[in-house]
């Protein structure tokens, strides 16, 4: 590959993209045909496609003849976040960008990311959905309260309509691949880590071609694994839950008391508020346990120490490999 300036490297998880492969390798040469004091490099990372994606990212390995084209096919589906991790570990470019493949993510916003990086001082330009056209109102009405939750109970606060899209030094990259919990969510991470970043805005993009493997119910799961991932504020809220408890316990034991105070002797039974004692305390119980039981798992993953991803293939540092031969 001939170098005529800083590398910009592109990470892309794959995962049944086998119509957008070629779509996104030529609109990324198109992009950085107006930017010729930079090289480019994609990194691909089939995450366990069961299509074609990982003949058709052969197909433009041995099409681009340059050795701008690197690929990490995973064993099997790990998923995005261990996909993204997968490709940053192995990321050499003096610049790193993480974008999806199906074009949502607009590669144009790369001028404006690398502008804002090198002329304006930023350590890092992520881009920022301002509109939600074409989305089912029950999703979009499901993110905007994640944002709104998620940034009261965690120490983390996510701009609202923030995406995986990001471009950053090498530093920032090397502060989130140094982060190696196994339950990953990427938006946490970013703002975790910090540094200084510059939101670039863009309008809401349909896909280039194929269909979405997200699903409302997938998106609830991630939502759902990110909010637990950086809140313990579950945790606290177990104890305010006790607190309450006692508290009704006591009204309710004081109502008891002046009710059969005015009940004769022989018509108190008390069958129900037994009944509704029994059933309010288990139910409160299950819910402790099952509180704590999530971040039990989430902590007994962790202490297992397995890795993270696993390789199945990958053509990086095969040039070096035959240079040596």
């Amino acid at each position: 590959m001939k170098n005529n300036g800083k590398i910009i490297e592109l990470i892309v998880p794959c995962y049944n993209e086998e119509k957008c492969i070629v779509l996104f390798y030529n609109k990324i040469k198109d992009v950085f045909a107006g930017m010729p004091e930079y090289d480019f490099i994609i990194t691909y990372i089939d995450d366990g496609s069961k299509d074609h994606t990982m003949e058709e990212i052969k197909k433009i390995v041995s099409q681009d003849g340059a050795g701008r084209v690197q690929y990490i096919s995973l064993s099997r589906n790990f998923g995005k976040e261990a996909a993204l991790y997968a490709g940053l570990s192995n990321c050499t470019g003096d610049y790193v960008a993480v974008l999806d493949a199906d074009l949502q993510h607009p590669p144009e916003l790369l001028k404006d990311m690398v502008s804002a990086i090198e002329e304006e001082g930023y350590d890092c330009a992520s881009a920022r959905r301002v509109t939600r056209k074409g989305e089912p109102f029950i999703r979009s009405l499901f993110s905007r309260a994640f944002y709104h939750v998620i940034n009261h109970l965690t120490v983390i606060d996510l701009m609202p309509g923030s995406t995986d899209y990001r471009l950053m030094k090498r530093d920032v990259v090397e502060s989130i691949v140094s982060m190696t919990e196994k339950e990953r969510f990427t938006k946490g991470i970013y703002a975790w880590v910090g540094f200084k970043n510059k939101w670039i805005e863009y309008e809401n993009v349909e896909r280039a071609a194929g269909k979405t493997t997200w699903n409302f119910w997938g998106l609830v799961r991630y939502a759902y694994s990110g909010f637990i991932a950086f809140a313990t504020t579950p945790l606290r809220g177990v104890i305010y839950m006790g607190m309450l408890v006692v508290l009704i316990s006591v009204i309710l034991a004081i109502q008891i008391y002046i009710t059969a105070l005015g009940t004769p002797l022989t018509d108190r039974t008390g069958y129900s508020t037994i009944i509704i004692l029994i059933l309010f305390f288990g139910g409160v119980i299950i819910t402790i346990l099952g509180m704590i039981g999530e971040y039990l798992a989430r902590i007994y993953m962790e202490v297992k120490n397995r890795p993270i991803y696993l390789t199945r293939e990958t053509n990086i540092g095969q040039d070096k490999a035959d240079e040596v031969k």
